[in-house]
């Protein structure tokens, strides 16, 4: 009865939680990092989670809001906020996802060591866990989730460009295998995704929106930053917004901001700094759907503000949970 109580408890939880699946939780993935717990009692979640980022026009992080400052509606439904909360110390798993195609083969350089820089000053001993993957052709865990930043430092810098680019593959892979599948009561962190990309895809088996939705099933937040040199914003990098944009990220383009003082190497570490200050200062709130219905359909999510001359940037929705 304890353990009972103890298990009905956690799933309330949901202030800190990430968890927006109304379903009983499936068993790990192979390689996943948690372990299964034979005495683990698997409880139904029936709330809808999300996370969120509110700047105002100067993309300057919004902090002392209150739950009655927002409005949160599912396919144009209004929702009774049942849960509001600050989120500054949950534990992360993030996925660190480095194009090694021919198109940045002369930048690998400056992305690795901007993304050691990233993971030393974010990834907490025994709190956060984060892992690598490469991409050209194909898509290659370099290194599992663990929260040693020397393994994952001496993986990042043994990589090595060449091949095409199987962008839309290896983002499903990375939320798929390694994002998808935790037991209570380890929903209750973030889960994010870091794809340094041009954002060009001309390998990849499954589509743009196929990698989305994969994302979106694992409730992974994607950040983007894009390595297109041109000066112009263009098809790829309209990708990368994309993705961000449906997750509740952000997409960076630092060669568009770089001028002849600012080298490239200086914004992309400015952007890694501007991802890892992101992650401790967002917003949570959950909601019980006013759709019971377990059809496995997306439902569309936005949230609104009082507040004026203000954004708020989260997920555009879930998928429910199928019977």
């Amino acid at each position: 009865m304890r353990r009972i109580f103890v298990a009905l408890l956690l799933s309330g939880m949901v202030a800190t939680s990430l968890c927006a699946q109304t379903q009983e939780t499936p068993a790990p993935a192979a390689g996943s990092p948690e372990t299964t717990d034979p005495n683990r009692i698997k409880v139904r979640v029936d709330l809808v989670n999300v996370l969120f980022t509110v700047t105002d026009k100067k993309n300057r992080r919004i902090l002392d809001l209150k739950r009655d400052d927002f409005q949160v509606l599912e396919d144009n439904k209004p929702q009774s906020i049942r849960y509001f909360s600050r989120e500054t110390d949950l534990p992360l798993r993030i996925g660190l996802v480095l194009d090694t195609s021919n198109s940045v083969r002369d930048r690998l350089r400056f992305e690795q060591e901007a993304a050691i820089d990233f993971l030393s000053t974010t990834v907490r001993p025994k709190q956060d866990l984060a892992y690598l993957v490469s991409f050209d052709t194909a898509t290659q865990l370099v290194q599992d989730y663990t929260d040693d930043v020397e393994k994952l430092s001496d993986a990042i810098r043994e990589l090595r460009a060449g091949g095409g680019t199987a962008l839309f593959d290896t983002i499903y892979f990375a939320c798929k295998e390694k994002m998808l599948f935790f037991p209570p009561p380890d929903p209750y962190l973030r889960r994010v995704l870091v794809v340094i990309s041009d954002g060009q895809d001309n390998q990849s088996e499954h589509t743009r929106d196929e990698a989305l939705a994969m994302a979106q099933r694992g409730e992974v937040i994607i950040f983007a930053i894009s390595t297109n040199r041109t000066g112009v914003q263009g098809q790829g990098d309209k990708v990368l917004k994309y993705l961000a944009q449906e997750t509740g990220g952000r997409a960076f383009f630092p060669f568009a901001a770089a001028d002849q003082v600012r080298r490239f190497e200086d914004d992309l570490a400015t952007n890694f700094e501007e991802i890892s200050r992101e992650l401790r200062s967002q917003y949570s709130l959950a909601y019980f759907s006013t759709n019971r219905t377990h059809d496995g359909t997306f439902r569309n999510v936005s949230i609104r503000t009082r507040e004026k001359d203000v954004n708020v940037r989260a997920k555009s929705g879930y998928f429910a949970p199928s019977k």
